[in-house]
């Protein structure tokens, strides 16, 4: 089953330095979505293991099974447009609508 559009979830404001999740969802694409977050249109890269992230620059960490963009430290730079794009392989991906969000 081709999955249907996500219900994405992505604070407008967030405050430097805080925990920020941002989430994304769909339930009716058989077998399960694999989710891929894109900012101001380009997408997120999942990061694996702890050096290489920090060195990169990078705040956040991405889980493609859940949906979860998390910022553990969310930062100005972290500001911009973010949607997620649903995929199965069933289908054309699917996208929320996008985002802002203000750090």
């Amino acid at each position: 089953v081709a999955p249907t559009t996500p219900i994405c979830e992505v604070p407008s404001s967030a405050m430097t330095g805080t925990v920020v999740e941002l989430s994304c969802k769909e339930t009716e694409g058989s077998p399960p979505s694999e989710y891929q977050w894109y900012k101001n249109g380009v997408a997120l890269r999942e990061k694996t293991g702890t050096g290489g992230a920090r060195a990169a620059n990078v705040t956040y960490t991405m889980n493609k099974k859940s949906g979860t963009l998390l910022f553990n430290t969310v930062a100005k730079n972290d500001t911009g447009e973010y949607f997620c794009e649903a995929s199965n392989g069933i289908g054309l991906p699917q996208k929320c609508s996008v985002k802002r969000m203000q750090v």
